[in-house]
């Protein structure tokens, strides 16, 4: 099975979600079999992060991979536009602890990707995705995330938020190993969300710092207050934005159904640490 990585240089800078500072982020080109990388370029030496399950150190509101003073936070949304758009190899500089938000979705990524496009690499048998053969379920209250014997790989996700403009929201999407760039046009565009009543909270905790109405769809009991949305279920489809982008750090996406309701980065997480005990 053919790797892929960028046919040349990409970078953005911006603020990140929560630490609220300004990053710059390079993605290079990178050798076959070296995987997608971050490199901590303000930090001596620029130490090097695999955006592996076994990096992640912290999955509040966000997935945070590295160890100690040496991390990179809210990888999620760039990770899920680098491995659904095909990009195996790449390294990924970065010159502070988080990736910046953008505009809360991953489509900015996507477009900076197609516009240098990809280049193919040689053969690597590693790379072949594995097959999930039996259930592996994490829950946790009414909450679970599972992977299901499935012929394709396919993402379902379902949300239920007591706020009528959110409501019960379920979106299903099939994940194409042709690069067709369906999740460039149908996930990568939807955007982080949050709840007003929750803001003030997670300030005082030291979160969202860098949270604005620019980067992030905001609703409260009357409704949105950044509307319009770009889909009618748009919080639906951030979530599985979420989920492509957790189980990224796989290495490379099983073949299995991914369903999940009401998860988190936290049981995301605990689902791919649980599939590499049981498939490696």
């Amino acid at each position: 099975m053919q790797q892929h990585t960028l046919a040349e240089e990409i970078s953005q800078s911006g603020v990140g979600l929560h630490s609220g500072v300004h990053t710059q982020v390079r993605i290079l080109p990178a050798p076959p079999g070296s995987g997608r990388l971050f490199v901590r370029v303000d930090l001596p030496n620029s130490p090097i992060i695999p955006a592996q399950v076994g990096a992640v150190n912290e999955t509040v509101l966000s997935t945070q991979l590295g160890k100690d003073d040496c991390y990179v936070r809210t990888v999620e949304h760039l990770l899920a536009a680098l491995a659904a758009m095909g990009l195996d190899n790449a390294r990924i500089e970065i010159d502070g602890s988080e990736v910046p938000l953008l505009d809360g979705s991953a489509q900015v990524w996507c477009e900076s990707i197609a516009k240098v496009g990809l280049v193919s690499q040689t053969e690597n048998d590693a790379n072949t995705p594995l097959v999930i053969t039996e259930p592996i379920w994490i829950y946790h209250g009414d909450a679970f995330v599972c992977a299901l014997p499935s012929p394709e790989t396919r993402f379902s996700y379902g949300i239920d938020f007591n706020l009528a403009a959110i409501g019960n929201q379920w979106h299903s999407w099939l994940f194409t190993r042709n690069f067709d760039h369906c999740f460039a046009s149908e996930i990568a565009p939807a955007r982080t969300f949050g709840l007003q009543h929750q803001i003030e909270h997670l300030q005082k905790s030291g979160l969202i710092k860098g949270g604005s109405l620019d980067n992030a769809l905001v609703c409260g009991e009357q409704g949105w207050l950044n509307p319009p949305l770009r889909f009618a279920n748009e919080p639906v489809r951030h979530k599985i934005l979420d989920l492509v982008g957790d189980l990224s750090l796989l290495g490379t996406f099983p073949v299995a159904h991914f369903l999940a309701y009401k998860a988190s980065h936290n049981l995301h997480i605990q689902l791919a640490r649980k599939i590499l005990e049981q498939y490696n």
